[in-house]
């Protein structure tokens, strides 16, 4: 059965852009679930080979930099070569780094593999990727569509950390490196099967769509994928709204990818917590994640998202700074992973929106592409910094304290930006 006819038979009962949103939502989970492993790796990694933290933290930054940096790029290849097949390409990708994994021995290995190739893979999958697909195929809903993708794109490191830890414990970390090449195997025909480049391939018009509605307000301009990136950095670094987009948004990636995401398992395990507890706190973030994620995309079509970043960032940085002083015991720890899970991703589609307020749907995806490389950057910069900290002192207090501060500061700044400068910069659509 063709798309084209499988989407027919849709009609009448729900649109196809349904469709489209689980198949994406599916394969970022699987995708990006990879991003999760080098979380429970870091102790079997420590113990098979003696590489100490810093080193397994560094090739962790390499992939979060890299992710980050390709992403503006492969967002421009989605525009010039094709959003499904771009997205073949990386899963694709990804698969090579995880299985060529299974073979590695010394760090440079560590860092070919676990840095460089899924960082390149994970790029396609990133904001970007989940921005042109809500902005694609949805004029209606779009705040919803981008926070279950963004809620994927986060929660799909956290969901299967249990399964991950098990293998890890059961397996050794060449079991994790076996099970998420597996994964992504799994998903890449069913996303050859039902993804449709765009809803006229299968005949129809975006969700909520009218017959007035102008295609080219949510796809971008073709070209090669440089060019692309670079006319839409250009464009955009002419505002400070997309300075100040960065700059909160890098804060958001230095206190959740790479201070949490990175080091909570180790910091149970410091406070004598075991590794398969600490990966199921980090589960429970990622399970909370999807519903503050998609309750924050539900808001965001009702409220304005600068102001949802302020009170995201605020109670973020207040949980961060508790934290280290509270018992760190079961229910301290499910405290926070409840309340730290809701604001995890929400502040993806809110930024999102944001976004598309300032800079237009047109350019969007690739506006926040470049916006989620400074995440990236922050999420690097904790990762490595953390870890540094960890091994100085001894314990990762500062690097919460820190942490926490920022989210405060990035509150305050996200009320500086305004949608009016859309008036300015925006293209015409």
């Amino acid at each position: 059965m063709t798309r084209a006819r499988f989407a027919r038979l849709c009609s009448g009962r729900f649109h196809y852009a349904w469709i489209v949103l689980a198949v994406v939502f599916v394969s970022m989970l699987a995708g990006v679930s990879v991003r999760a492993a080098p979380g429970v790796m870091i102790g079997p990694l420590r113990r098979a080979f003696g590489w100490d933290v810093s080193t397994i933290s560094a090739a962790i930054s390499v992939n979060i930099v890299l992710m980050g940096l390709i992403g503006p790029f492969m967002a421009g290849l989605m525009q010039s070569f094709g959003l499904k097949r771009t997205m073949i390409g990386a899963l694709l990708v990804l698969m090579s780094g995880t299985g060529l994994s299974i073979f590695m021995t010394t760090p440079w290995e560590l860092f070919l593999t676990w840095g460089v190739l899924i960082g390149i893979g994970a790029g396609a999958g990133a904001v970007g990727f989940a921005g042109t697909v809500a902005n694609r195929w949805f004029v209606e809903r779009n705040g919803f569509a981008s926070g279950l993708l963004f809620a994927a794109n986060a929660a799909g490191q956290l969901i299967f950390l249990p399964l991950l830890a098990w293998m890890a414990e059961r397996f050794g970390w060449q079991g994790v490196s076996i099970g998420t090449t597996l994964a992504i195997a799994a998903v890449i025909p069913v996303v050859i099967w039902l993804l449709p480049e765009s809803p006229a391939e299968v005949g129809l018009r975006a969700y909520g769509a009218s017959d007035t509605t102008p295609e080219r307000a949510s796809v971008a301009p073709g070209g090669n994928m440089f060019s692309v990136a670079i006319a839409a950095l250009v464009r955009a670094s002419k505002s400070m709204d997309f300075w100040l987009l960065c700059l909160t948004f890098g804060i958001c990636g230095l206190s959740t990818n790479g201070l949490i995401n990175t080091h909570l398992i180790a910091y149970c395990l410091d406070e004598g917590i075991p590794e398969m507890k600490g990966a199921s706190i980090l589960a429970g973030i990622g399970l909370f994640s999807l519903f503050g994620s998609m309750a924050s995309g539900w808001l965001c079509d009702r409220y304005s998202p600068r102001v949802l970043l302020f009170w995201y960032y605020s109670l973020r940085g207040l949980s961060l700074m508790l934290i280290p002083f509270s018992p760190f015991d079961g229910a301290s720890l499910a405290v926070f992973a409840v309340f730290y899970g809701l604001d995890w991703v929400a502040t993806g589609p809110a930024t999102f929106s944001l976004t598309n307020e300032v800079f237009g749907r047109r350019d969007a995806p690739v506006i926040v592409s470049w916006i989620f490389l400074a995440h990236q950057i922050g999420g690097s910069i904790a990762a490595f910094g953390a870890g540094a900290v960890r091994s100085a002192s001894g314990s990762y207090l500062l690097a919460f304290l820190a942490s926490g501060v920022a989210c405060m500061a990035a509150s305050m700044l996200v009320l500086r930006i305004t949608p009016r400068a859309k008036l300015a910069v925006a293209a015409a659509q």
